[in-house]
Formats: C-alpha cells, structure tokens, sequence
C-alpha cells in the first residue's frame, strides 16, 4: 500500500525540476553594443596627470609668484614635457585614423625618422635645447585640469554613450533609444554583421580591444549601422553572429 503523503513528496520533486529547467531556458539570452565616443581614449591624460600631481607634490619645489604667493611645482622639465607629450599624442592618436597596414607603415616611419636624425647627429641638437624649455605646471593645475576631464570622461562613458545601445538577441537586432523608449527591431535573416580593420593605436594600445562595427539590415529597406569604439570588439563580434544565427523559437 502507497502512503499518499510519500507518493505526494516523489511526485513534486520532478515537478520542480521541471519548473526550474522551463525557468532556466526561459532566461533571456543577449548581447548589448555600446558605441562610445574618441573620449574614451582620453583616460591616460587624466590618469597620467594624477600622477604628476602626486609626484609634484612629494618632490616639488616652492616657486615665488606675485604678491609673495608661492606654488609647488616640479624642480624639472621633464614632468611638464612628457605630460604636455601624452596630451599631444593622445590628441594626434584620436583624430588621425591609422587602420590596419597604415599602422605598420607609421611606425617603420617614426622609426626611420629617429635612424636619420641619429645618423645626422642632429638629435643632439635636440636635447641641447630641452633645458632651455621652461614647461612647469603646478599642483592645482595637475589636479582640475585632471579631475574636470575625469567627469567630462565619466558622463561620456556612462551617461551620454548609452542614450542608444544596441541589442542583439537570437536572430533578432534591437536599436533601442533610453530617451523617449524607442525601439526597433529588426530580423536577422541576410544581416551582414562585420568589424572594420583595427587601428593600432586607437583600438590596441588606447582602446584595449576596441573596436569599429558596422551593421547593414536584409530587406526592401535597408539600414546601416556605424558602431565606433565599442568595446571587446572581437569577443562581441561572434558572440552576436552567433545569436543572430539562432531561431528565437531554439531559446524559448
């Protein structure tokens, strides 16, 4: 004889796993594409002035200024000019595109460039002329200069960049608006999904795998989709080709 409370706990376990499995592949599955701005490969200027600050602080000497004030600033110009060098080439780095070849070819440039002027003896010339350039900056120019372009950076990389994003689920693309709530969506049927060529200093040595998408719709009506700078370009790539190559009805 069956006890009816035992067959009620042997029948309710296989109920709960089912329950928990119809749960499990219910979780939705997706990847969201983010397109940030050329600011987010300023964070070595802000991050680089913080270090500077901290330097010219602990090793800094008084300067007298007007109306006896004095401020701290680095007893050197080597802080100044290598802070003033990142800046530049992080401004040069961003607005110069440099894809793929073009990359290589710049370097074997810049390297030719210093070969020669070795070679001419005319680099010495050049550091002749570096302790004649007086490029000093204080403590408190260190600090807002960096702290002002840290937030400026901040709100880019988490406010301003995210307003649209781009979300990929099995075999369906959403372009989703956060102001307003807008979205469409769009089948993946014929999508072409691709990663442009990567800059080298940009992507690479600024960007950490970052990365340029483009994203171009099947149909009567065709739409393209630029994506700059979205980040793991690569691991995002074929994780989205991999969704969008599924049937929705497979994950439900």
């Amino acid at each position: 004889m069956v006890n009816p409370v035992d067959y009620a706990d042997r029948t309710s376990e296989p109920r709960n796993m089912d329950a928990l499995n119809a749960s499990t592949e219910k979780r939705e599955v997706r990847i969201t594409l983010i397109s940030h701005s050329t600011l987010l490969y300023w964070w070595p200027v802000w991050v680089f002035g913080y270090v500077c600050a901290i330097i010219t602080a602990l090793g800094g000497i008084r300067a007298s200024v007007d109306e006896g004030k004095s401020i701290l600033i680095s007893s050197g110009n080597a802080l100044g000019l290598t802070f003033l060098t990142v800046l530049l080439l992080v401004i040069l780095f961003t607005n110069m595109k440099l894809r793929g070849v073009y990359s290589a070819f710049a370097i074997l440039f810049v390297a030719f460039i210093a070969v020669l002027f070795a070679w001419l003896g005319w680099w010495d010339n050049i550091f002749a002329l570096i302790p004649d350039l007086n490029v000093h900056m204080n403590v408190g120019f260190y600090v807002v200069f960096s702290t002002v372009l840290a937030i400026i950076w901040a709100l880019a990389f988490f406010v301003f960049d995210r307003m649209k994003v781009w979300i990929v689920r099995p075999g369906q693309l959403t372009v989703k608006e956060m102001v307003g709530g807008g979205e469409t969506s769009y089948d993946a049927r014929g999508m072409l999904f691709e990663e442009e060529s990567d800059d080298l200093f940009r992507h690479i040595l600024l960007g950490f795998g970052s990365g340029d998408l483009r994203v171009t719709t099947a149909g009567a009506k065709r739409e393209e989709f630029y994506l700059p700078n979205v980040l793991f370009a690569d691991w995002k790539v074929k994780q989205a080709q991999n969704l969008l190559s599924v049937k929705p009805d497979k994950v439900e």
